[in-house]
C-alpha cells in the first residue's frame, strides 16, 4: 500500500493556496493579512479519497440494508463524514497573483498592534487591498492599488523563487500602475485619496525590491511631499491616514538624512502632533527630525559676511551638540526589555541580540543617525576652522571616537539582527526547507543604516566587509535587489573624505553620491 503523505490540516484557503498554515486559533495569520476570514480546519480524523474503487466501495457500503449497518453510533459518523468528502468538489489552485500577494503580506507587513511591539510597516495594507478587491468597484484608485500590489508582490516572490515569467507580470503590472497612477494624480479629489497614497508608497517598495532607481534616491520621494501636503491635515483624522502618512513621512525622513535630499515639501509640522515622545519610537523619530532640519538649513548656504557665517556656523554647532545630547539620553532611558544583551562566545567574540528583531533594527538607525549627527558636526567644525583658524581638536578626537564605538556597535548587532543567532547568542540552524532565516521586513529595514555605516562610518577593514557582506545576504536571500546596489556603492575610503574641510557643502551632492 502506497503512503499518500500526511493530510494538511491546514484551512481551506492556505491548502488553496498551497502555503503553510500557522493553525492559529480563531484563524490562521495568513488569512488575517489577506483579508480574509479564516474557514477553520481541518478535523483531526481525515479520509482521503484514494481512487475510484473506494469510491466505488463506500458508496456500495452506504446501499447495503439497515440490519447489515454497524450499531455504533460513532461509526455511522464516520462514514456520514467519509461520504460527505467524496462529494467535495476539486479545490482549484490559486493564481501566482494571490500567492504573490498572500507571501507579500506575510513578508514586508507588520502591525504593531497584532505581532510586534514597536513597529508599523504597511499594516494598513492588507485590509485596504482586500477592500479594493472585494468591492466590486472598477474605479481608477482601487485598480491602480491592486495593480501596484500585485506587481511589488509578483517581483518578491520572483526574486526569492528566481522565476523570470514572475518577473516579467510584475514589470507589466507596475508599468500599468505607474500610468494610472500619473493619470489619477491629475486630479485633486483622486490624489488626495488614502488608495492614491498607499499606490505611491507601493510603487516605492517596488523601486527598492527590483533595485532599479535611478541613481540612490527614490523617484518618488517628491511625490510623497507632495501628498502630504495636498492630502494636509484631514490626512491624520483616521487611523489608516496616519498610518500612511508616517509611512510616507519616514520615507522622506530617512532620504533626508541618510543621502541629504532636499525634499521640497516639509510635513514636520505635522507629524510632532501625532508622536508620542513617552514611547522609544516616537521620541527618536521626533529627534531624528530636528536632525534633518539641521542639516537642511546648515547647507542651505552661508552668510552675507564673514561675520555672519561665523555666527551662523557656532549656532547650528550649538544646536547640533543638544540634539547629540538628545540623542544620548534616548539611549538611557528605555525600558528594560529594549536595552541590548552583550553575549559572548568562546572563541572570544561579543555580539549585541535584543529581545526581537524588530527592536533590533530600531537600534540600528539610532546609531546610523548618532553618526552622521557627528559627521555633519565634523564638517561644521572643520568649516568653521577654516575661517577663525581653530581647529577644536578634543571635540574632533571625541566625535571620531563615538563614531568608531557606534560602527562597532552596529557590526556586533549585524549577527542577530539578520537572523544568524538567537537572543543568547546560540547560532541558528539553517531551514530545512530553505527559507530565509528572518522575514524580508527586517532585511529591507536594515539596509539604509548599513550602507550609511559602511560609507560613513569609521570602522575597520574586517567591519566593513562585514557590513558589505550582510547587504550582499540582503539582495541575495532576502531578494531587495536595492541591497545589493548599496552594497556595491559603499566604500571603505569614501569616510576619509567626507571628513575633510569643504568650505559649506557639507555633504556630496546626490549627484556625486549617486553614480549608477
Amino acid at each position: 500500500m502506497v503512503y499518500g503523505g500526511k493530510p494538511s490540516t491546514g484551512c481551506h484557503l492556505c491548502r488553496k493556496r498551497k502555503i503553510k498554515c500557522d493553525e492559529a486559533l480563531p484563524g490562521c495569520r495568513n488569512c488575517s493579512v489577506y483579508g480574509r476570514p479564516c474557514p477553520g480546519y481541518r478535523p483531526d480524523t481525515i479520509f482521503r479519497n484514494e481512487n475510484q474503487k473506494v469510491a466505488r466501495l463506500m458508496r456500495k457500503r452506504s446501499s447495503t440494508p439497515p440490519d447489515s449497518q454497524p450499531s455504533s453510533r460513532s461509526t455511522s459518523v464516520s462514514l456520514s463524514r467519509q461520504e460527505s468528502l467524496l462529494l467535495l468538489p476539486h479545490v482549484v489552485d490559486s493564481t501566482w497573483e494571490e500567492r504573490a500577494v498572500c507571501h507579500f503580506f506575510d513578508q514586508f507587513t507588520v502591525d504593531s498592534d497584532a505581532s510586534d511591539i514597536c513597529l508599523n510597516h504597511l499594516g494598513f495594507l492588507p485590509s485596504l487591498y482586500a477592500a479594493c478587491r472585494d468591492s466590486g468597484r472598477d474605479d481608477s484608485v482601487s485598480s491602480c492599488l491592486r495593480l501596484a500590489t500585485e506587481a511589488t508582490a509578483l517581483i518578491a516572490l520572483s526574486n526569492q523563487m528566481n522565476a523570470s515569467p514572475l518577473l516579467l507580470k510584475a514589470r507589466a503590472y507596475y508599468g500599468m500602475a505607474l500610468h494610472e497612477l500619473r493619470n489619477i494624480l491629475s486630479s485633486r479629489s483622486q490624489a488626495v485619496k488614502d488608495e492614491t497614497f498607499a499606490t505611491m508608497v507601493i510603487l516605492s517598495i517596488f523601486e527598492d525590491i527590483s533595485g532599479e532607481r535611478t541613481g540612490l534616491a527614490s523617484s518618488h520621494t517628491k511625490g510623497f511631499g507632495f501628498l502630504m501636503k495636498l492630502r494636509g491635515e484631514g490626512q491624520l483624522s483616521h487611523a489608516q491616514g496616519r498610518d500612511l502618512f508616517i509611512c510616507a513621512y519616514v520615507h522622506t525622513l530617512i532620504e533626508n538624512i541618510v543621502l541629504r535630499a532636499n525634499i521640497r515639501y516639509s510635513s514636520a509640522d505635522l507629524i510632532f502632533g501625532q508622536l508620542d515622545p513617552s514611547e522609544p519610537v516616537p521620541r527618536l523619530m521626533i529627534t531624528a527630525t530636528k536632525i534633518g532640519q539641521l542639516f537642511a538649513e546648515s547647507s542651505s548656504g552661508q552668510g552675507s559676511s564673514e561675520v555672519d557665517t561665523v555666527t551662523q556656523i557656532t549656532g547650528w554647532i550649538e544646536t547640533g551638540r543638544l540634539l547629540a545630547l538628545e540623542m544620548a539620553d534616548w539611549g538611557q532611558h528605555l525600558p528594560d526589555n529594549w536595552l541590548p544583551l552583550v553575549v559572548h562566545t568562546r572563541t572570544g567574540e561579543s555580539f549585541l541580540t535584543y529581545q526581537n528583531i524588530s527592536i533590533a533594527a530600531i537600534w540600528t538607525y539610532y546609531r546610523a543617525a548618532r553618526i552622521a549627527l557627528q559627521r555633519h558636526m565634523l564638517d561644521l567644525r572643520d568649516t568653521l576652522a577654516s575661517i577663525v583658524n581653530d581647529s577644536q581638536t578634543v571635540q574632533r578626537e571625541a566625535a571620531l571616537e563615538e563614531i568608531e564605538e557606534l560602527t562597532t556597535d552596529t557590526c556586533r548587532a549585524i549577527p542577530f539582527s539578520l537572523g544568524d543567532i538567537d537572543a543568547l547568542g546560540k547560532p541558528i540552524p539553517a531551514s530545512i526547507e530553505g527559507r530565509p532565516p528572518v522575514r524580508a521586513i527586517y532585511g529591507y529595514l536594515m539596509q539604509w543604516p548599513l550602507w550609511y555605516v559602511l560609507t560613513f562610518g569609521l570602522g575597520t577593514a574586517a567591519q566593513m566587509e562585514q557590513i558589505r557582506s550582510s547587504l550582499s545576504r540582503v539582495g541575495s536571500v532576502l531578494g531587495i535587489k536595492l541591497a545589493l546596489v548599496l552594497a556595491q556603492h559603499g566604500s571603505v575610503s569614501g569616510h576619509t573624505a567626507a571628513l575633510t574641510p569643504n568650505s559649506f557643502q557639507l555633504m556630496p551632492s546626490m549627484g556625486e553620491v549617486s553614480c549608477i
